[in-house]
């Protein structure tokens, strides 16, 4: 298998917005190379210890604030390359592209982009590359980390004392290759959020609940029980997996496949009128019409905590929170990404 390289030369300030702006175009999953140097917190999160960095290990051509971001797409025999993006649903639909269309349309979003903000050089080359690893590879760069009192570790690390002593609560998690970790700000913007509002009578919707972090926790802080939508059928195992590592109840979560906002049968299996929080951490162009529909999931009083939202979409977002008729009740910002909670009343 073959794999082209879309490879964008910036800065590591302009990492995260130029990553937002990709996934307009369908460019998911970057991997990214930078000399950024690790913080005391860093350090002490992820138990590393590396006050310097070896002059023989540096990468020359990374210093001085430069970055690289490298977004993979598979080539079929035809030299066509296969993008999903959502449709007016926010349900996503493969389209074949050429080498030449995905990078003009690169080259427009980073143009974009230029007019506001300095992304630095923005040049973009591309390349062929044979078959990656990609299922064990990914595991040299996750490591335990805390998201406040919270411990989240992954199974081929162990618990230290002092992470006995610290941690309040400890995460098992293996994301595998296609959800997330926990890692991001977008999902701990949700997680404090629902350490906040659920309750022992939480009944919770986690809308595109990935690798079930999101349901795992709000269970963990109390839950009475979770609901989980994804389009993804690698999330059904995800999830199991991850339960039963965090000794979660099979009987506390439920798990449906399919596309709530347009979809009937869903919505009606995941029930009406019967949530008490709806998370939400998607992307901002699928949280505006993913908002008016989730009303009727929602309790009159219900939380709706979304987030996935780069700071540019803010006032997208929140003008659908309040178009909805709903109440917005906070709005936080970590780096460059935001979280928008409101109630319906």
């Amino acid at each position: 298998m073959k794999w082209m390289r879309f490879r964008v030369r910036t800065n590591e300030e302009s990492e995260d917005i130029i990553v937002s702006y990709l996934q307009d175009i369908g460019l998911e999953g970057a991997q990214i190379e930078d000399n950024a140097p690790l913080s005391t917190a860093d350090k002490e999160q992820m138990f590393i210890d590396a006050p310097e960095l070896e002059p023989d290990k540096i990468n020359t051509e990374l210093t001085g604030g430069a970055a690289y971001l490298n977004f993979f797409l598979e080539i079929d025999d035809d030299n066509m390359l296969t993008i999903e993006l959502p449709n007016d649903n926010g349900e996503y639909v493969k389209i074949k592209k050429t080498p030449e269309e995905v990078q003009s349309e690169m080259k427009e979003k980073l143009d974009e982009l230029r007019s506001f903000s300095d992304i630095g050089d923005g040049t973009i080359s591309v390349d062929v590359t044979e078959d990656i690893d990609w299922i064990n590879n990914w595991k040299q760069y996750f490591h335990k980390f805390y998201i406040d009192d919270i411990l989240v570790i992954p199974s081929w690390e162990k618990e230290t004392d002092t992470d006995k002593e610290k941690a309040e609560m400890v995460l098992h998690i293996d994301p595998g290759t296609a959800f997330g970790t926990g890692m991001h700000e977008t999902t701990q913007l949700c997680i404090r959020m629902l350490k906040k509002y659920v309750t022992p009578e939480t009944e919770l919707l986690d809308v595109g609940t990935g690798s079930g972090v999101l349901s795992i926790l709000a269970l963990m802080f109390g839950a009475k029980h979770a609901m989980g939508t994804d389009l993804d059928k690698c999330a059904v195992p995800a999830v199991k997996e991850n339960m039963e590592n965090n000794g979660i109840s099979p009987d506390k979560f439920d798990m449906l496949i399919g596309n709530i906002i347009d979809d009937k049968e869903v919505q009606d299996k995941v029930g009406y009128d019967k949530y008490d929080i709806v998370v939400a951490n998607i992307l901002a162009n699928v949280l505006v019409p993913l908002t008016p529909v989730i009303l009727n999931q929602l309790k009159k009083g219900g939380i709706y905590i979304t987030s996935g939202i780069i700071n540019t979409k803010e006032e997208e977002v929140k003008k659908a929170h309040l178009d909805a008729g709903l109440e917005i009740l906070e709005i936080h910002h970590q780096g460059d990404w935001v979280s928008i909670t409101s109630r319906k009343n």
